[in-house]
């Protein structure tokens, strides 16, 4: 049974470029014949601002996107977050870390290397032998240690994975974007699971999430691909299944850069429901609707394109 989900940060309203991934996580869903859910990502609580959730649901709804369930919140779900943190303790596939990112800065400087804008500090295992007396401040996946072990891992019950791992390079296959690679050691490192200021990493919190809620299909903006190694990881240590991804076109501002709240993007207009959703259906190459129509005919519509174009096995 397929089961998608579209996972908002309410860090304000939607935006174009959040439509498109609701509307094609949505339509990938309804072509399936599966089930849709929404999931407010509000572990970040000092990004979150009030009634944005609210705000997110309600324009959703304007757009008759409409999930099969009532939203999850991530802020209510520490307590799961925590039982898969310890699980990964326990088996020495996680360890506290006392770097801050000027101490990752540095180490990174002293090997000829320097932090690239847009793209994550690999860590460069600092902390893997120890504190030495320092005080923890965040908690990592032991990735090295993990992937030197993987034939190992690969004889237990584990569900069966998505993607194929030689050395540190992890090979997947997007239902877009097609095959992707990453070597994840050399361009991440041990990533974090719990922050320094004592909130969930997102990485964990997706991986548990879409486990609890069996998700099939990850439907997102492809500015989040290259998180996907990562998941997939965390998915094969803990012995959670992984989902089928595709990952979508993104919205770009006059500059080039995602449109995104950060930089400013205008709060979606919904009271013209049909309006905003042609304008995505465009960014994800749909045929266009009819203007005399309905938002229901045109979800219809986009509905059948979809099967025919992007709703296939990987």
């Amino acid at each position: 049974m397929y089961l998608g989900r579209f996972a908002p940060s309410p860090t304000g309203p939607l935006h174009a470029g959040s439509l498109v991934a609701a509307l094609a996580s949505w339509l990938d869903a309804r072509a399936a014949g599966g089930r849709w859910l929404v999931r407010i990502e509000d572990v970040d609580s000092g990004r979150c601002r009030a009634g944005a959730a609210e705000r997110i649901l309600a324009q959703l709804a304007d757009c008759q996107l409409l999930p099969d369930a009532p939203p999850l919140y991530q802020s209510q779900r520490g307590a799961h977050y925590q039982q898969m943190l310890d699980v990964l303790l326990a088996r020495g596939l996680a360890y506290p870390c006392a770097c801050t990112r000027r101490d990752i800065d540095a180490a990174l400087a002293a090997h000829g290397s320097a932090h690239q804008r847009h793209h994550d500090r690999p860590y460069p295992g600092t902390c893997r032998a120890g504190l030495h007396g320092k005080p923890a401040r965040a908690w990592r996946f032991h990735l090295e240690k993990y992937l030197s072990n993987w034939p190992q891992t690969q004889t237990s019950k584990a569900p069966a994975a998505h993607f194929s791992v030689e050395g540190s390079r992890l090979r997947w296959q997007d239902r877009r974007l097609g095959a992707q690679s990453q070597d994840v050691a050399r361009e991440v490192g041990d990533f974090v699971l719990r922050r320094a200021d004592g909130l969930w990493a997102y990485q964990l919190a997706v991986v548990v999430d879409d486990a609890d809620q069996g998700i099939t299909d990850v439907v997102r903006g492809e500015d989040l691909a290259d998180n996907t190694p990562r998941q997939m990881l965390l998915q094969a240590a803990l012995g959670l299944p992984t989902p089928r991804h595709l990952h979508t076109p993104l919205v770009r501002a006059s500059d080039g850069e995602k449109l995104s709240k950060q930089h400013g993007a205008p709060a979606l207009d919904t009271r013209a429901p049909l309006t905003a959703l042609a304008a995505a259906a465009r960014v994800l190459a749909l045929p266009e609707a009819p203007r005399q129509g309905t938002v229901a005919q045109a979800l219809a519509l986009w509905v059948g394109a979809w099967r025919d174009t992007y709703n296939r096995a990987p």
